[in-house]
Order: C-alpha cells, then sequence, then structure tokens
C-alpha cells in the first residue's frame, strides 16, 4: 500500500514538472512560433519533467520522503527513462527534422534519419573509449555503459558554463569594470554616424541622377555583359559620367561603417545606464555580490588548480566538513551530524533551484539568437539534449556534497561508476574554461576603449 501511496506522490509530482516545461514552451521558446510538432513539444517537457524528478528524488533522500524501496524503484526507471529518451528518441528526431528540412532527401527521410542515427551512436559509444569511466565487468547494454558516456558530455558542458559563469558574474556586476562614459563622448560617434549617414544619402542621389541621365540617353538599355565588357566600358568612360560600381562599393562600405558606429552608439548608451544604476541602491548590492563573486572565483580556481595538481578529490561533504573545522576551532559542542544534515538540505537546494533557473535562461537565449521558423524544432531538441545531460551530470555532481548516509541508494542506482573522474575532469575543464573567459574579457575590456577612441 505504502508502494501505491509513493508512487501516486511521484507520479503527480512528475505530471506537475511536465506542465511547466509545456508552459515553459509555450511561453518562452515558442512564444514568437507557430508550434507545428506537438511530439517536439513532448518530447522537452518529458526530459523536463524527468530531470526535475531526480532533484526531487535528491531531496526526498536527504528529507528520508517515501520508503526506502520505493526511492530505489523511482530513481532506477527515471534514469531509464531518462537515458532511453537521451540516447534513443531524441538523436532519432533531431536527424529526422533534420533531413525533412531537406528536399532531396524528403522521400527517404526515416531511412536517413536512420543512419544519422546510428553515426551519431557510434561517435556516442566511442567516446568512452578515452575516458576511465567503467569497471570493466559492466555489459555492453547495461545502465552504466549509457550513464557514465551522457556523464562526460553533461559534466563537459556544466564546467564549461560554470567556468565562464564564475568570471563573467563578477566582471557584469562590478562597477570597476565599467569604463568611464561621457556625453562628449556619445555626442561624438552620433556626430560621426550622421555625416557617415550624410555621405551615404548624397552618393546615393548621385547614383540615382548618373542612372537617369544614362535612362535619358539610352544608355540603360546597352549595359555590358561580361567581365571583359566591364572593364572595358570603365576605361572608356565618357568625361563626366559617373563609374556606378565604384560608387556602390562605396557606398557599401559606407553602409557597412555606419553599422559599426550605430552599434558602437548603442554599447555607449548601455554603458552610461549601467553607470547610472550601479549608482543606485540596487546597483550597490550587485557591485557588493561582484566583489564576493570575483573572490569565490579565485578560490574555486585555485582549488581546481590544487586538486588537478595533488589528484586530489574530497571524501567527506564540504559542509560537514566545514561545520568540523569550525567546530575545531572554536572548540565548542554542536551536533555535526544534525546541522549537516539540514544545511546540506538547504545548499542542495539552492544548487538545485540555481541550476535549473540559470539553465533555462541560458536555453531561452540561446534559442533566440540562432532559431528560425525551419530549424527551430532540431534546435529545441537540441535544448532538450542538452538540459537532460546537464541535469544528469548535476546528479553525479551533487552526490559529492551530500553527506555519506544518503549517498547510498544514488550509488547502488548508478552503478560502479568511477566518480572521482567526473570530479577530476570537472575540474580540468572548470579551469580551462575559466582561464580562457578570463583572457577573452581582458582582451574585450582592453580593446573596447581604443575602438571608441579611434577617429
Amino acid at each position: 500500500m505504502s508502494f501505491l501511496i509513493d508512487s501516486s506522490i511521484m507520479i503527480t509530482s512528475q505530471i506537475l514538472f511536465f506542465g511547466c516545461g509545456w508552459l515553459f514552451f509555450m511561453r518562452q521558446l515558442f512564444k514568437d512560433y507557430e508550434v507545428r510538432q506537438y511530439v517536439v513539444q513532448v518530447i522537452f517537457s518529458v526530459t523536463f519533467a524527468f530531470s526535475c524528478t531526480m532533484f526531487e528524488l535528491i531531496i526526498f533522500e536527504i528529507l528520508g520522503v517515501l520508503n526506502s524501496s520505493s526511492r530505489y524503484f523511482h530513481w532506477k526507471m527515471n534514469l531509464c527513462v531518462i537515458l532511453l529518451i537521451l540516447v534513443f528518441m531524441v538523436p532519432f528526431y533531431i536527424g529526422y527534422f533534420i533531413v525533412s528540412n531537406i528536399r532531396l532527401l524528403h522521400k527517404q527521410r526515416l531511412l536517413f534519419s536512420c543512419l544519422l542515427w546510428l553515426t551519431f551512436m557510434y561517435f556516442f559509444w566511442k567516446l568512452g573509449d578515452p575516458f576511465p569511466i567503467l569497471s570493466p565487468k559492466h555489459g555492453i547494454l547495461s545502465i552504466e555503459q549509457l550513464i557514465s558516456r551522457v556523464g562526460v558530455i553533461g559534466v563537459t558542458l556544466m564546467a564549461l558554463l560554470s567556468g565562464f559563469g564564475a568570471v563573467n558574474c563578477p566582471y557584469t556586476y562590478m562597477s570597476y569594470f565599467l569604463r568611464n562614459v561621457t556625453d562628449t563622448d556619445i555626442l561624438a560617434l552620433e556626430r560621426r554616424l550622421l555625416q557617415t549617414m550624410d555621405m551615404i544619402i548624397s552618393k546615393k542621389k548621385r547614383m540615382a541622377m548618373a542612372r537617369r541621365t544614362m535612362f535619358q540617353k539610352g544608355e540603360v538599355h546597352n549595359r555590358p555583359s561580361g567581365f571583359w565588357e566591364m572593364i572595358k566600358s570603365v576605361a572608356t568612360s565618357a568625361p563626366g559620367s559617373e563609374n556606378l560600381t565604384l560608387i556602390q562599393q562605396e557606398v557599401d562600405a559606407l553602409e557597412e561603417l555606419s553599422r559599426q558606429l550605430f552599434l558602437e552608439t548603442a554599447d555607449l548608451y548601455a554603458t552610461k545606464e549601467r553607470i547610472e544604476y550601479s549608482k543606485t541602491f540596487k546597483g550597490k548590492y550587485f557591485n557588493f555580490l561582484g566583489y564576493f563573486f570575483s573572490i569565490y572565483c579565485v578560490w574555486k580556481i585555485f582549488m581546481a588548480t590544487i586538486n588537478i595538481v595533488f589528484d586530489r578529490v574530497g571524501k567527506t561533504d564540504p559542509v560537514t566538513r566545514g561545520i568540523e573545522i569550525t567546530v575545531n576551532y572554536l572548540g565548542i559542542q554542536f551536533d555535526v551530524k544534525f546541522w549537516s544534515q539540514h544545511i546540506s538540505f538547504i545548499l542542495v537546494g539552492i544548487i538545485i533551484v540555481t541550476s535549473i533557473r540559470g539553465l533555462l535562461i541560458t536555453l531561452t537565449k540561446f534559442f533566440y539568437a540562432i532559431s528560425s521558423s525551419k530549424s527551430s524544432n532540431v534546435i529545441v531538441l537540441l535544448l532538450a539534449q542538452i538540459m537532460g545531460m546537464y541535469f544528469v551530470s548535476s546528479v553525479l555532481l551533487i552526490r559529492m556534497s551530500m553527506p555519506l548516509e544518503y549517498r547510498t541508494i544514488i550509488t547502488e542506482v548508478l552503478g560502479e561508476l568511477q566518480f572521482n573522474f567526473y570530479h577530476r575532469w570537472f575540474d580540468v575543464i572548470f579551469l580551462v574554461s575559466a582561464l580562457s573567459s578570463i583572457l577573452f574579457l581582458y582582451l574585450a575590456h582592453k580593446q573596447a576603449p581604443e575602438k571608441h577612441m579611434a577617429p
């Protein structure tokens, strides 16, 4: 009876998560597009639902909600379904919609979709060869074979996003990195933009007048047809006549310059608004957060370097270890086990909420940046693939943030994976991503003043 009650709780929560994924799909991703394929919407919502269910099971593991055998069953079922979606269903439909957009392959789209899926499976399987992610005794069709490869891709994505975010967040929040922009700078750039627009209008007027003169003289019907005839007409043009080809090239160059000046002007206005915003109470609060995150970024880079150099992986979760150090330093009586459970619950909850929120915001920005009416279905399925792999990998890494007694079922469900490898791999990719982001933002910040100082 308790199993039925536990299952009804899980099914109800999955329906709610499915509805949230459906609303996010309709209200955010596809609000500017017509939904042509409901299978895409269903796949995205199901992936979102089962991804959130894994995080729900982590919370239930800490709080002791549901029976232990029920939690194990739903962990196993949830992982099997999410792996089925990520490895078989989503890649097949991505290939199917790619082939459907190619007219030549439209009649044989099912065959070519299968070929694309088999190609994906080959590279997906070969991905596990260079990495020590499995125990040799696991069979080819075991769940560990799939989750280990999904984990490598997902941990890589997480580390890349985390490395960039750890550097970009303080750079965005701190007023220290804002360059000084005055009204004089904006007026000077606007003046250059207006002068460029006047030159474009003037040259287009000259072209229109020249075409009118040619039409009146009947020259418009005798345009050179070949390349040699065009060169000959330029070399033998009559005195006082306009060279339309050269003028058009000048107009194209000026239009490109005007686009750059417009973007630079918009950038200066945005920077000025950020300077004004930084003087408000909320701006000062975010500026303080920027300093806090900069310290965190330096600490995280330092710890990642230490972990890589000394091949170190923590055996105790950070909360318990931090409380033990504090208690031993202060010499006070403190129930470490009791408080580590509650603080771990809060910490894991914050990690889960911020991970879901941050990923959804990133997916929305990414979708609007590259999607179109033809590619939108493929892009949504790619985002569903990224989202599922990201959340599966989050479970692998969050496991280390949990006290030892709460890892048991998660470890049993995930199988005998090389968990230490994933943490070391995360540190390596995080370090590369963070250092690359620092270099990129440094060059961008250094180049920006030089660009606006150019005459």
